[in-house]
Parts: C-alpha cells; structure tokens; sequence
C-alpha cells in the first residue's frame, strides 16, 4: 500500500472516530500534536541548510536564469490568485447584512514593520524563535557570499551531510504519519462545535472550491502548458505531501518531502546537476513568500466585510491586491488583523477566521500552497533546464478552462446559497435578547402625569423609604433602553439599573420621557435618577449633576451602505458641499458639528427613526454614535456606521442626578467604579454592544452518545429537540 493511501486511511478512520465518539476520543490529540512537533523538528534547520547549500552550489549564471524564470512565473501565480480572490464576491448571495459594534470601528492603525519581520538583526535568535522569513534571508544572504567563495567545496559538502542527515530524520518521522494524521484527525472531529460554524458556509464553499481549482487544475495546468510534463506526471508525484499537509493543516512539514520529489521528478527527465540545486532554491524561497495558500486567505476580507455589512468597495480592489500580498508574507495571523483593521471590517470577524482556519482553512491552505510550491519549483527546474516553451495554443486552452471552471464554480455557490434564502439573523439577535444578569421585581411606566414631587431632598433615603427605585429613560436609546421582541424594556442602562436597585436592596420603577420632563421629575424629586446613555455636555453639566463617565461614545456617521466610503475621511468633509446631515434632538452639539462640516445643512430630527424611515435623498447622513449606531443598523440593515479619520470626537456617557444632590453624587460615583472592577461593565457592554452570547457549553453531539446513549450519565437522556424551531420576525423596528 503507498503511503498517500495510508495516510488517506488513517485520515478517514480519525474523522469517523471523532464524529462516532465526539469529545471521549479528544486524549488522541496529545498524540497528533507529538507526530507535528517531531515532523517540525528538523524543518527549520533544513530550511536554512538547504538554501545556502542551493544558492551556494550555483554560479551566478544559473542563479541569474533561476530568479528570470522562477521569479517570473512567480508573478503570474501571483496574479491568477489574485484574480480569484477578487472574483470571489461574485460567489456571495445578495443577502442583508449588519453586525454589532465593533472596537475596529473607532480604532486608530498602525502599519505593520516589515522591516522588523525580515531582517534578522540577530540569525540565531531568529532561528530559535521560528521567525522563519528572517531565517530565510540570512540563508540567502549567506548562500549568495558562498556562492563566490573559492573555499566552498569543503563547506559545501559538509552541509551536503547536514541535508541529508536532516532529510533521513523527516523520512524517519514520516512512517509514524498514518498514525498521526488519524489522531489529528479524530481530535478535530471529535471537539468540533458545528453551530460555531453556522453562518460562515458561504466563505467555506467559496474558500475550499477556490481553493481545489488552484491545487487541482489552475496550477499544475499551468506546468503542463508551458513545459514538457502532462499533467499526471506533476499531480501524482506530491500525492503524498498534498495528504500530509491536507490533513496536518502545515506546508512547512512537508517542504522535506516536496523537495524530494521535485528533485527526483527533475532529475528522471535528465536535467542536470544545475536544475536540480535550483529545487534546495526555490523550495524554502517559495515557503516564506506569499504563496497561493496564503494569498488565498484575502477571500476572507472580502467575505468578512460582506458578511459584516462594511463591504469592501471595488475601488479598493487594487488597494486589497497590494496590501494583501506583501502583508501576506507575514502570515495569516498579522495579515488578516491588519487587513481587517485597513478596510474597516470590525475586528471581532478574525475569531471567524481562526476558527475556520483552524478546522477547515488552514488544511486546505496548506494543501494549495504545497501545490504552488511544488509547481514554482518544478518551473524553475524547467526554467534552468531551457525546457520552458510559451505555445500559444496550450496557453489559451489552460486559461480558458480555468476561466469556465472559475465562472461556473462562483456562479453555482452564489446560485445555491440564493436559493436556500437564509432570512437576516441581524433583527433577530438584536431584539430577542432578554436579561443578561439577575433582575429585581420592576415596573415600566410610561405615564408620568402622576409622578409627585418629593418632599424629601435626600434621594437615597428616599429611595429605602418608598422600597422602589425610580429611573428615568429616554426613548429610542438603542442599546441603552429600549423594548425587545417580547415587550420587555432590556437594554444595557436598564440592566445597570437593575444591578444598582439590587445592591440598594429594593424593587425599580422606569420611567419614559424626554430629556427636558426627566430634568424637571430630577429636579421635583419625582424620579431619582436618569439611566439612558446620557452624553456628559457643558450643557447638561449645568441642569444636572452627572456621574463619573460609565462608557465613552465615539462620534460617527450613519448612512446607506453604498456610501458609507464618502464620510471617511475628516479633510474630505470639511470641503464637500450640498449635505444634508441629520442630528437627532438633544444629541451632539450641531455647533461642533458645523465645525467639521462647514458646507453641510444640519437639521434636527425628534429620533433616529425619522432618517432611517425617510425616502432615499432626503438625508445624506444621521450623526450618532458608533456605539449607538451600530445597534439601529441591525433593525436597518441597508445603512452602515462609518466613523471619519482621524478620530474627530469621543464623548463621555453617565448618568444624571438632581442638581443639588451631592449624597447621591457621592454615592454614584463609586458605584459605577465598583461595576467596574467587577466586570459588570465590561460583560454588559460586551452583551448590548458587541453581541457577545453567554451560553453555556453543551457535549458535542456524537454518535454513541446522543443515537446510542453509551457513555451518558444515569439520569442522563439523549439530547432531543421538544420546541418548535423559531421562526425569525421580518425585520421592523421594535
């Protein structure tokens, strides 16, 4: 039995293991993970020997003919791959799409320093710690010194030993991969949560369908266009390293093995001793640059912006393809951040992506950028070798085919997922949250014609002397106050009003007016308090006494999606002209607004409602906050929050006590500290905000657990559904 088919075998037995007994076969993964560290053991200094050994032992003819041919066809990967990615959106149904707040929104960016990452001030170090693009460009510094050296012989050879000494170390660990691919394999099946996957099967389909075209036929149809080879003869001899890396999820494990087969597949047409070295070259090389398996992960910008409702804008295609590929050579984990971060996509999106990675994208990464390795290094062979010949004829066809295979794969994905009509999940994740924390016995009132004033100025003794409470809101205080599905008034204000009655050790009453009614009930005593994501403004300051800031809002924009680029940039509002902007009534100061957006018309509207219900062309633009603004772009999908920079305005938000107050003030203050240092704060923002769930983790399903009931509990039963599955309401604001 060849090895590929054993380490197929051991690649089916592990995800069928996982999937019959979930998380019991999870110990299995100590062992997959001992089989990758033993397969990494020797890459990284094979990575350096065998460059300096490959560049040494050529002349600079050779080197000169390697980087024409091998850099070259290198761009053309380069660009086939980019061409993918940037088709990759005709794969996305045309779906609404909104998100919660996102800290990306109202963070400044900081360039990424490749300069740090490549050059290796210190080689050693860098081979201890793994950087392994600096590693990379010592060793072709030292093989390009080596290579004029008249004392190389000596050192060549020995280095010789060390590469095969390395290689026979890889070939040793190499019979043990069965084994191991069957415990990564049964670990990955056995603790994956499906539903963590639930929305991201449009990025899945499109990834892994781009993905196999680039592997299976773009790539080594290019080999057989342009040289001598058919494609059998390129596609059967990295079978084996295309299943390693596939079911290891690594490339860099495999560059032993892919070496050894481009060299032997180079030597078996006769090409000389040159064309062979060149493979030592081209091997490492292609490993550190961005190769079609990492350029691939660009797919992933462009889906999280489309899936996030921030959709990337055609007109920043070519800014996405120069970005991208550079940032690429420093690896998914500082590219997709730093990407996400450049083009606004809310941040929170790379545990998306992690995930995915981690499951499905990194094995079929490693598996296209094993493909694109081995197929450069094959082409530099050839390049060497003078067996490289443009036929017109070969050329149309690959890339026609490869245009068709494109066209019909995209358009299926897009056809399929239209036709499922997956309804907007935004609406409904927003608006059916109920409580997140305890609650005490409440009331909502929104008559206030009944509200006396106190007699007694000390709210705090007030407060313990009637047993209730009294809390007054503003309306249309998205996500501070406001009614959910079910008709509760929830929100992050109403839970903290809730956390203050219950340290006070009595029952809340809320009440709903204006800013100008809560002021006056303030002042009279009628209520105690004001819990509505209040702005803390020089004139509020002077009706009210407000709290120590509980949160900080950052200014911003809310507007339709296809304009949401138009109020990026600060410079570019302070000159445009014609806007008309809405500010809602007692919202930021228009005067500070005029300040930004001289040219524009700013007209007060009574709430956010009225511009998001208004016909398109009445309002170019609503200014709230990002943190606010996000939450009204889930009940509107078709608007998005941009925010201009850099940053123009952060403003605090408290909450109000009557002017004359200063016990409850005193009191207040503190408070809002201690629901800091518990975390209070911070879980309740991350719930009404940033749409964090708090479930808890349920056994993963498996199949002698919930089919069979082996291994349950004695009052344990096999998981069943008895509820109705839920019907989502139609988006409408609640």
């Amino acid at each position: 039995m060849s090895f590929s088919s054993k380490a197929l075998i051991g690649l089916v037995l592990g995800a069928l293991s996982g999937l019959a007994f979930g998380e019991q076969v999870a110990f299995v993964g100590v062992f997959g993970r001992g089989f990758v560290l033993l397969l990494q053991m020797a890459v990284l200094p094979f990575v350096a020997v065998s460059l300096a050994v490959g560049l040494g032992g050529l002349n600079p003819r050779g080197a000169a003919s390697l980087i024409r041919h091998a850099g070259g066809l290198l761009l053309v990967i380069w660009a086939v791959t980019l061409m993918l990615v940037l088709a990759s959106p005709l794969a996305f149904p045309d779906w609404p799409a909104a998100s919660f707040f996102s800290a990306t929104l109202v963070k400044e960016h900081e360039p990424f320093d490749f300069i740090t990452a490549y050059i290796p001030s210190n080689p050693f170090r860098s081979l201890s710690d793994g950087v392994v693009p600096a590693v990379v460009v010592f060793s072709i510094a030292f093989g390009l010194a080596l290579m004029g050296s008249s004392r190389k012989a000596v050192l060549l050879d020995t280095m010789l030993g060390m590469q095969d000494a390395l290689r026979r170390i890889t070939s040793a660990v190499l019979r043990l991969a069965p084994y191991g691919i069957f415990a990564i394999a049964a670990e990955g099946a056995g603790t994956l949560d499906p539903d963590r996957l639930a929305g991201l099967g449009v990025y899945i389909a499109t990834y892994v369908s781009l993905s196999i075209l680039l592997a299976f036929w773009v790539l080594p149809g290019l080999v057989a266009a342009v040289t001598p080879f058919r494609y059998r003869e390129i596609a059967e001899p990295a079978r084996d390293a295309l299943v390693t890396a596939f079911a290891t999820g690594s490339l860099f494990i495999v560059l032993p093995i892919l070496a050894d087969r481009e060299r032997t597949l180079i030597r078996e047409r006769g090409a000389g001793e040159e064309a062979g070295l060149q493979v030592d070259v081209v091997v490492p090389i292609a490993f550190t640059l961005a190769g079609a398996g990492k350029l691939l992960g660009l797919v992933f910008i462009l889906y999280a912006g489309w899936q996030s409702g921030f959709p990337i804008s055609s007109v920043d295609y070519p800014k996405l393809a120069g970005t991208g590929l550079f940032s690429s050579f420093a690896g998914s984990a500082v590219s997709i951040p730093f990407l996400l971060d450049l083009f606004h996509v809310p941040s929170d999106m790379f545990q998306l992506f992690l995930l995915v990675d981690s499951v499905i994208g990194g094995r079929f990464s490693a598996l296209t950028g094993s493909t694109h390795t081995f197929v450069l290094a094959v082409l530099g062979g050839c390049g060497v070798a003078g067996w490289i010949v443009l036929q017109p004829r070969k050329l149309l066809v690959w890339a026609g085919t490869s245009l068709v295979l494109a066209i019909v794969t995209l358009g299926s994905i897009r056809i399929g997922f239209q036709w499922l009509d997956r309804p907007y999940a935004g609406y409904s994740s927003f608006v059916e949250r109920s409580f997140l924390l305890p609650t005490v016995p409440w009331r909502d009132r929104d008559d206030l014609s009944d509200v006396l004033p106190a007699f007694s100025r000390d709210t705090l003794r007030r407060v313990r002397e009637r047993k209730t409470l009294r809390v007054g809101y503003a309306a249309d205080r998205l996500p501070y106050a406001f009614r959910n599905a079910a008709g509760e008034l929830v929100g992050f204000d109403v839970e903290m009003a809730h956390a203050l009655a219950r340290d006070l050790g009595v029952r809340v009453d809320f009440m709903r007016g204006n800013v100008d009614r809560l002021s006056e009930l303030l002042d009279s005593g009628g209520i105690d308090i004001v819990m509505s994501g209040l702005a803390i403004t020089p004139e509020r300051l002077e009706r009210m006494r407000l709290s120590t800031p509980v949160l900080y809002e950052t200014l911003a924009f809310v507007t339709r999606d296809y304009r949401r680029e138009s109020f990026r940039e600060r410079d570019k509002l302070l000159t445009t002209r014609g806007l008309r902007i809405a500010i809602p009534e007692r919202g930021y100061d228009p005067a500070r607004i005029r300040d930004l957006m001289p040219e524009a018309e700013i007209i007060s509207v009574a709430s956010p409602r009225v511009f998001l219900r208004a016909p398109e062309g009445e309002f170019d633009a609503l200014v709230i906050s990002a943190e606010a603004g996000s939450a009204w772009t889930l009940i509107y999908p078709q608007f998005s929050v941009t925010v201009p920079q850099p940053i123009v305005l952060r403003v605090p938000v408290g909450y109000a006590t009557a002017l004359d107050d200063q016990r409850m003030a005193d009191f207040i203050d503190p408070w809002i500290g201690l629901k800091r240092n518990d975390r209070t704060i911070d879980r309740l923002f991350a719930y009404w905000f940033e749409g964090v769930e708090s479930k808890a983790r349920k056994p993963r399903w498996s199949l002698v657990r919930n089919v069979f009931g082996w291994g349950q509990g004695a009052n344990e039963q096999p998981e069943t559904s008895s509820e109705p599955a839920a019907t989502p309401p139609a988006p409408s604001v609640p």
